[in-house]
């Protein structure tokens, strides 16, 4: 997963929060559950893309961030005069 790239406590802690929910329910059987713990699971990957940014501590009080290129954002200048239609 991009979002905790070369973060290996964090990876193994991810891995092993998915392996205990699959084993927890490993035996349902309701179609309606199961498409709601997908979709659970599709939510929680959306938000992790969309908002979890990766920091590093690289001295004391200082920490390194590491944006993912899609979080990346266009520069927009700021114009406090409406916009004219064309």
């Amino acid at each position: 997963m991009a979002v905790f790239r070369d973060d290996d406590r964090a990876l193994a802690a991810a891995r092993l929060k998915i392996n205990e929910e699959f084993k927890k329910n490993k035996h349902e059987t309701s179609e309606e559950n199961i498409e709601k713990m997908i979709k659970m699971g599709s939510d929680v990957e959306i938000v992790l893309r969309n908002a979890v940014m990766q920091m590093e501590h690289v001295g004391e009080k200082r920490l390194l961030l590491r944006p993912r290129e899609d979080l990346l954002l266009d520069n927009v200048p700021y114009c406090d005069q409406p916009r004219t239609k064309s």
